[in-house]
């Protein structure tokens, strides 16, 4: 690392995230810059384990949580930020460093709202739901798919999907309806692939069902009238202590 490069006593550290290259500004007590640096990936954290330990802002963001554990790790306080948060502290023409700048200022708030870091547990728990969600975003899409292009041949199937699935199959089989060779065929390979999505949707809540059975937590919150084991692994993938934001603990001397 050049000497250039080496960290100054800062109180506070922000980090604008890229995805090869990482802007760093510290911030003396008073809000002066006093250092403003660009790393690569694999030099940040050399970076971070030779300061003294400080606050270490970042924006919320793909990679930021990864980062956030790293960095904690080293003895620092790691603040993440909502993006939408740190705009207003973004002066002048935006740019990396002045982003980092204003991540840095954003970090010392006494009222900014922080998104919690997540333990690697809590991350593959958060990716569980967002494919499962993903999934059954599809489904809804693939039966629609398949019911707009029955119409076509006025053959109307009803809402619902578990009626849905009971009735396609019939329509199919149906040489009385007016469906053309073709349409069978295409509709008949998407209700295919619908059966193979519906079973990777049930590999992935079953899943998620069994975290919820092995958790204290979310046995304790499932004992809630109307919270089930989506639900309660929900709160366990998103929050510490049930609260997606959480406020920071202390600022150090100088700030506030």
């Amino acid at each position: 690392m050049a000497r250039r490069n080496l960290p100054r006593p800062a109180a506070v550290y922000g980090v604008d995230i890229g995805k090869n290259l990482f802007h760093v500004v510290g911030l003396s007590c008073d809000g002066t810059p006093v250092q403003k640096v660009r790393f690569r990936r694999d030099t940040l954290l050399q970076f971070f384990a030779r300061a003294q330990p400080s606050i270490v802002g970042m924006e919320s963001c793909a990679g930021s949580q990864w980062l956030a554990r790293k960095i904690q790790a080293l003895g620092h306080k790691v603040r993440l930020i909502p993006a939408q948060f740190v705009k207003p502290y973004v002066k002048s023409n935006k740019n990396d460093i002045i982003d980092a700048e204003a991540i840095a200022e954003a970090a010392t708030r006494p009222t900014m709202r922080f998104v919690a870091v997540k333990e690697e547990d809590q991350v593959d728990l958060h990716a569980l739901h967002r494919i499962r969600d993903q999934m059954v975003g599809s489904r809804t899409r693939l039966i629609n798919q398949m019911r707009a292009f029955c119409l076509e041949y006025s053959v109307p199937l009803r809402q619902g999907a578990g009626i849905f699935k009971l009735e396609l199959p019939r329509a199919l089989n149906d040489e009385g309806n007016d469906l053309s060779p073709v349409m069978r065929r295409l509709v008949g390979d998407l209700f295919a692939d619908l059966r193979r999505l519906e079973e990777r949707i049930r590999e992935v809540t079953q899943e998620i069902e069994a975290v919820a059975d092995r958790e204290d937590v979310t046995r304790r919150l499932m004992t809630i009238p109307g919270i089930g084991a989506l639900g309660a692994t929900a709160v366990l993938a998103g929050s510490v202590m049930g609260c997606s934001f959480v406020r920071p603990a202390t600022l150090l001397p100088g700030w506030g």
